[in-house]
């Protein structure tokens, strides 16, 4: 048997006016995902109660973590993604290039939480320049890919009360950075202005209309995780596919191999079929793959409905498609797909409702029609939910 777990990061939405009252998910053309949830379709809480909802917790309950019992920060995921080695005492913190609009001192509005979307090319000039210019004891960086990097911090404040970016869009974020009361990471934060400011990679990206990275950003900070091997726990070889090093992290930490795929930048631009191609070749040798998708995500963040829709469009056409054609190489197999969490275009950021998935076997999706559609609304109808979301995958591993 064969198992694959598609990802489209955040694709689940609200229903929305300029839809006419749908989602982008009903909206979309997915004839494949559509084809599966004609098998059997559900919801499941991936984020429990009063957690985050990051894709860090999401993801985990999807790899059938418990987020309450092994979560321990979303940045030592990203930096063992990264092949960043954690030692007693560091504490890693994610560290966005962001865009903000300075108007005085008490009025600091986050613009973008991307540095509008700045490239890695571009981001390396900066990080690189950080760490000769915002060197202080015990503080490495290290760079990752386009707004995503890490702050290593020895003994670092792992207490500190850090704000994830993303949801604080258009806020005024002054009365958190003129902190006073002995948080040091807003002080970290400032520190950087000054060599943003006039950087030449911003002089530029100003001259081209584009928003500028003229401050990092710290939160998600946390110690070393300490998964047990997903192997051991389902019985299972597996990979892991995506282009964010958060997921690859959490893959790696499962014990799953990381599989990279040329191309993969986690936008609307991202190598899908490159994806789909790997994931088969993975499951030659290999029981499980995961493979994640992040571009509805991203599109999600900008409120764009127009972008999703083109995100699960070519999710569905381009990652689904090839692999259910490709899969039926193999004698059996299960495949799900799953958004890990809602990212409404509404609101712009994560919530933590019920998200929808649905899987079928071969068997299945010779026998059954195309259902009701891969929606919100027909997961809901279906009257299935799993309250734990991390018993999902035992359901879909272990089913008869």
């Amino acid at each position: 048997m064969k198992y694959i777990i598609v990802v489209g990061d955040g694709m689940a939405d609200y229903p929305l006016r300029e839809l006419n009252g749908r989602t982008p998910l009903e909206v979309a053309k997915t004839p494949f995902m559509d084809r599966i949830a004609g098998c059997r379709i559900g919801l499941a809480r991936t984020i429990p109660e009063g957690m985050e909802p990051g894709s860090d917790v999401a993801n985990l309950s999807l790899l059938g973590y418990d987020p309450l019992k092994y979560h321990s920060g979303r940045a030592p995921l990203e930096a063992a993604g990264m092949g960043i080695k954690l030692a007693s005492g560091h504490v890693a913190f994610r560290m966005n290039l962001v865009t903000l609009d300075i108007r005085s001192n008490s009025e600091i509005i986050m613009v973008s939480h991307s540095a509008g979307d700045i490239s890695t090319q571009e981001a390396s000039i900066i990080i690189s320049d950080l760490r000769n210019s915002l060197a202080l004891p015990g503080i490495s960086i290290f760079q990752g890919v386009a707004y995503r990097h890490i702050l290593l911090w020895e003994n670092g404040p792992e207490k500190a009360l850090t704000i994830p970016p993303h949801d604080v869009l258009d806020q005024n974020m002054a009365p958190y950075l003129n902190n006073s009361t002995g948080n040091p990471v807003p002080e970290i934060i400032r520190r950087s202005w000054d060599i943003l400011q006039n950087h030449p990679v911003n002089i530029k990206r100003q001259k081209a209309g584009h928003r500028q990275a003229n401050s990092i950003w710290l939160w998600g900070q946390g110690s070393t995780p300490r998964l047990p091997s997903f192997e051991d726990n389902y019985g299972v070889s597996g990979s892991v596919i995506s282009a964010v090093d958060l997921i690859k992290g959490i893959g790696i930490c499962a014990g799953l191999s990381s599989i990279e795929v040329e191309g993969a930048t986690g936008y609307l631009d991202t190598n899908y079929r490159g994806k789909a191609e790997a994931a088969l070749r993975s499951l030659r040798e290999l029981d499980f793959v995961f493979l994640h998708i992040e571009a509805p995500d991203e599109a999600g963040h900008a409120g764009d409905p127009s972008q999703k829709i083109e995100a699960i469009e070519n999710l569905d056409s381009k990652v689904v498609g090839p692999v259910m054609e490709g899969l039926d190489l193999f004698d059996d197999y299960r495949i799900m797909v799953v958004s890990d969490h809602l990212t409404p275009i509404p609101k712009k950021t994560h919530t933590a409702d019920p998200t929808p998935f649905a899987w079928a076997s071969k068997k299945e999706l010779k026998s059954t029609n195309r259902g009701p559609g891969f929606s919100e609304r027909s997961a809901a109808k279906s009257g299935l939910i799993f309250e734990k979301g991390y018993t999902l995958i035992d359901s879909f591993i272990s089913a008869k």
